[in-house]
């Protein structure tokens, strides 16, 4: 066994993590028997009682059998067994992704309502400028997510608030990966600029409503495509 030094301070919680990933990698395999509890103490360099620990907890979750005086084996591993971390870790993950999506649409009409009333000529004609090599990069067969972007924030440069507008762009960032997913399912770019398109004309007639409700629809269609249909209905709900 090539095990790493633990250095958690919950130490047998990162021995049974060691021996999850070697049992789902196939260093160990059903049948297996491990090394004696002062080798695998040694190994870890951590305590018997330790080992002891996690190894009971191993056998808690099926993954190993304890038997008296014969010593510690690898059990038969069920596929459940072990996805089913790697499935709490994307529930969590989806359920902050949704979060973050209900804090786009607190922040981001708004900010195009303000950018509505506020954005000067040279800042529209900024937009303009982004969507038109956005559309070039779409017709090339690119999902345009540079274009993307920059264009919600020349939006927030256009608001003029730059506590606000500072919020918005980090959450943008933390949604970087879904947005480049959602960008690469046929037709979104061309929907997603069609969408551009809405609310800079709404924010080029200072039309503050308008622009608001174009921004709440374009993260609506987004959010329906990353988390489902539903998802958007149901911040909305939250919101209303």
């Amino acid at each position: 066994m090539e095990v790493a030094p633990i250095k958690s301070t919950r130490i047998y919680e990162e021995i049974v993590r060691q021996v999850k990933q070697m049992i789902a990698e196939g260093r160990l395999k059903s049948g297996d028997r491990l090394p004696p509890e002062r080798d695998l103490a040694e190994k870890f360099v951590v305590s018997r009682s330790s080992v002891r620990e996690a190894l009971r907890a191993l056998e808690s979750l099926g993954l190993v059998e304890i038997r008296a005086g014969e010593g510690t084996f690898v059990r038969e591993v069920s596929v459940e067994s072990l996805i089913e971390p790697l499935a709490l870790m994307m529930v969590a993950q989806r359920e902050a992704i949704a979060e973050l999506f209900e804090a786009r649409r607190l922040l981001e009409p708004g900010i195009a309502a303000l950018a509505a009333s506020r954005a000067t000529l040279e800042e529209v004609a900024e937009m303009e400028r982004i969507l038109e090599e956005q559309a070039k990069e779409i017709a090339e067969g690119r999902t345009g997510l540079v274009q993307d972007a920059a264009f919600h924030g020349a939006i927030g440069a256009a608001a003029h608030n730059r506590a606000i507008t500072r919020l918005a762009h980090a959450i943008m960032d933390l949604l970087t990966q879904s947005r480049e997913e959602s960008l690469n399912t046929p037709g979104r770019p061309q929907r997603s600029h069609q969408d551009h398109r809405r609310i800079l004309e709404a924010i080029r007639a200072r039309d503050e409503h308008a622009a608001q409700q174009a921004m709440l629809d374009h993260l609506d269609s987004v959010e329906s495509l990353v988390l489902g249909r539903d998802a958007g209905r149901r911040v909305k709900k939250k919101l209303s």
